[in-house]
């Protein structure tokens, strides 16, 4: 699987078998230039306008929504699609189960054995059900600018609770959103091991056998 970061929390996921994934496509407010795609699925973790804005892929594709009733209850995805398989599981997107900013969800992706979860917005800290439930994740995008999402501490939390082989930051501030409140991405770099400048589009068909945290370029 190839995986390319289009900023925000935003990726494109391209499998072996040439089937093309666009996972929470943001509209014109987080400030990254709107590019359009073409996709055969659109996955969208919930229904904020920077997550769910399906204009951005090309044609009809399938469209797996992780929240249902316009993002009032959890949609409980367990589905398959020309050999992909994408599981949803309930979370919320704040520290108190939804009352501040709603529900959210993570979306596990699994492809020719690759298992990549993607955090969403993800505001807490998951428990051991969830954690076992999700089971193996080779690759962790999660949001890491706070405010908005959990803080750094939780996120480093959920990093040891799932052991991915390979960690994506996303959700973060860059130089075309300066005024929002969120942290940057090297507030969460900052004094680790094991980084790795990723750049644009990532090849994850070979991971590393120690644990890297590989910071991608949204263009």
């Amino acid at each position: 699987m190839k995986v390319t970061y289009l900023g925000h929390s935003c990726l494109l996921l391209q499998t072996k078998n040439g089937m093309t994934i666009l996972v929470d496509p943001y509209n014109e407010a987080p400030g990254y230039p709107i590019r359009n795609f073409k996709a055969d699925v659109v996955v969208m973790t919930h229904e904020h306008f920077d997550h769910n804005h399906v204009a951005m892929a090309e044609g009809a594709p399938k469209v797996i929504r992780g929240l249902a009733d316009e993002g009032k209850s959890h949609a409980g995805v367990a589905a398959s699609y020309n050999g992909v398989s994408f599981t949803s599981f309930p979370v919320y997107h704040d520290e108190t189960k939804g009352s501040e900013r709603g529900l959210a969800s993570m979306m596990l992706i699994e492809a020719h054995g690759l298992r990549l979860l993607h955090a969403g917005d993800l505001g807490h800290m998951i428990d051991d059900a969830t954690a076992r439930a999700i089971g193996r994740v080779d690759v962790l995008c999660v949001p890491v600018g706070g405010f908005y999402t959990m803080d750094l501490a939780t996120v480093d939390r959920v990093i040891e609770k799932l052991a991915p082989r390979v960690v994506i930051p996303m959700h973060y501030k860059c130089e075309v959103n300066p005024d929002w409140p969120i942290g940057d991405c090297q507030a969460f770099l900052r004094d680790r091991q094991n980084v790795k400048d990723a750049g644009h589009v990532a090849d994850l068909t070979a991971l590393p056998a120690q644990r890297e945290i590989w910071r991608m370029d949204w263009q």
